[in-house]
This record gives C-alpha cells, sequence and structure tokens, in this order.
C-alpha cells in the first residue's frame, strides 16, 4: 500500500506549488480551494456525509466556522471542536468537512470547525488566540448550538492537531472550559529540535523536511526561536492534568516523532493516551481518504475513541 500511496500522492502533489516556491502566498490559498471544490478535489478530499447538516457560522472574535450535525439531531449533544491543517499558513474548515461530518453522523455530535488567521499576514500568536477564542465562545453559546458545555472534546490534524494540543493546556491552566478529550492526527508539537523521523522521511509525500522547516519559519516569523509552549507544547512545563488523547501518527511523515515523543510526555504525567501509528501511511492522509485507504481506518478509530470518552 506505501507505493500505490506515494504514488498518488505524488500525483496530487503535481497540482500544487511547493510552499518553499510560493511567491503570492494568497494565490497558492486560492488554488488549493479551487481544487478542493473541483470533481477531482472531491474524489481525493472526500464528500461530506449526506446524513449531516451543515451551516456556516462566525466564532470568537470573528473568525468563519462550519458546524456540522446529524440531520433530525435533538440536542443538547456533544460537541468536538476541530482545527484544520495547513501548516499554519494555508487550509480551511472545508478541507476536514468529509472527517467532520461522519464523526457528527456516527457520534451523534456537534463538530464545530473554526478558521483561524493564518501566517505570514498573521503569525503566532494569533492563530492560538483565535483558536482559544473560538473554543471558549463554543462553551458560552452552548444553548443556541444545541451542546453540552459539559461534553466537549477537541480534534485537529497536523498544525490544527497543534493548535488542539494548545487549546488543552490553554483551558486546563484557566480552568476550564473543561476539555474531555484530545484527538490530535500527526500533530506537529516541536518547532526547533530534529528528531530521527524528519530525517528518515525528508523526502516524503505531502510533506517534507524542508517544507516543514519552511513552515514553521512563516509562522512564527519574528518570533522564531521562542520557547513559548503554545508554539511548541512539548515544551509545557507540565503535562499533567490533561484531556484523555488519542494520538494519530503516519509511518512516513517527518512528524512522526512529534506525535510518539508527545505521548510518552502524556503518559509520564499520568494522562490516558491512545496512540496508533498507521502503516505506509502519509503526512496529511486523513485529508486525502479518495487516495489513501488507510483513512477509512483511522477515521473508525477516531470514531470509537470518541464515543468511550464522550
Amino acid at each position: 500500500m506505501a507505493l500505490r500511496t506515494r504514488l498518488f500522492a505524488r500525483l496530487l502533489k503535481l497540482s500544487e506549488t511547493g510552499i518553499e516556491d510560493v511567491v503570492d502566498l494568497p494565490a497558492h490559498r486560492a488554488k488549493r480551494a479551487k481544487l478542493q471544490q473541483s470533481a477531482i478535489g472531491r474524489r481525493i478530499f472526500g464528500r461530506v456525509d449526506p446524513d449531516a447538516v451543515q451551516e456556516q457560522i462566525t466564532v470568537g472574535s470573528g473568525s468563519r466556522a462550519l458546524v456540522h450535525r446529524p440531520k433530525d439531531a435533538i440536542g443538547p449533544l456533544p460537541c468536538v471542536v476541530n482545527f484544520h491543517g495547513g501548516g499554519w499558513v494555508q487550509g480551511n474548515p472545508e478541507q476536514s468537512a468529509w472527517m467532520a461530518s461522519r464523526i457528527a453522523v456516527r457520534n451523534r455530535v456537534v463538530v464545530v470547525s473554526p478558521s483561524y488567521r493564518l501566517a505570514p499576514d498573521a503569525p503566532f500568536p494569533a492563530g492560538v488566540d483565535d483558536s482559544w477564542d473560538a473554543v471558549r465562545w463554543v462553551v458560552e453559546h452552548a444553548d443556541e448550538l444545541g451542546i453540552n458545555p459539559s461534553r466537549i472534546a477537541v480534534m485537529g490534524d497536523s498544525a490544527g492537531g497543534n493548535l488542539a494540543a494548545v487549546v488543552s493546556l490553554l483551558a486546563r491552566d484557566a480552568g476550564g472550559p473543561e476539555i474531555r478529550a484530545q484527538v490530535l492526527i500527526y500533530p506537529g508539537v516541536e518547532m526547533y529540535d530534529r528528531w530521527p523521523s524528519e530525517d528518515r522521511n525528508a523526502d516524503a509525500p505531502v510533506l517534507t523536511s524542508k517544507n516543514m522547516r519552511a513552515f514553521v519559519r512563516l509562522y512564527l516569523g519574528e518570533q522564531h526561536g521562542t520557547e513559548d509552549f503554545r508554539a511548541s507544547p512539548i515544551r509545557a512545563a507540565s503535562h499533567a492534568g490533561l484531556p484523555k488523547a488519542f494520538i494519530l501518527t503516519a509511518e512516513e511523515d517527518p512528524l512522526l516523532d512529534n506525535g510518539s515523543r508527545y505521548r510518552d510526555a502524556l503518559v509520564a504525567a499520568g494522562v490516558p493516551v491512545r496512540y496508533v501509528e498507521y502503516d505506509g501511511a502519509i503526512h496529511g492522509f486523513m485529508s486525502l481518504p479518495g487516495v489513501v485507504p488507510v483513512a477509512d481506518r483511522a477515521l473508525d478509530d477516531i470514531v470509537g475513541f470518541l464515543r468511550e470518552v464522550l
């Protein structure tokens, strides 16, 4: 399966511009959005579950969000706040709509997928601030959203996994809102230390080590070098008292060791963790269900985990 995955991933990569080659970043974002909305894009990135209702709202200080809920759902329902990936410089809530809508239907939950300001126009900590605002807004507006504010989970892939981990730390330190669980999909949790998977998978499809470092530079901007845990959640002074975690990683991903090391940090702090490394999978595989079959198995695993914790 790894070879087939690589071939499809390289075909996909031909349709996009590598981050290191981008001169006009807004144009690059528009190109990706256009691809996602095309017929081939829908086959690659997946389709919204037909049994889900989707609406667009404004959350926090003005961020756009997509809300997915099961048709004919009667609340209050548990809620999952889902942060999209894209290296903190690109992406949107639509790219994980297939996953969010299926989780909404299969778990009978409301999934809120907020946008957040993107670098380099809005570097760190803008994305963190928007994500934290979004979670608090969701809890404060639980009645109008039809959710149970005591049954909240956060989820995110790649940069979104970083934001979900950071929001979990912020909520713990602030004494709330209560977050029951965090689902971290191939998260980036360390901005500077270079671990073996980054060299082993340096030229992997979709995300290379070179691209990964470019994303970090764009995201941190003038704060490159910061040891702030809001950038690198693994650097938090303590990981005790964090919500249960499900960490998903991909075998052929430069960020593989980010996920496994964060697992080790949480376990050492007494946090219950479920951890799965998906053989032959590449970074971003949850955004490519049409070409990476293991995405469906990973979705089953996420649904099972959320059923247990929510």
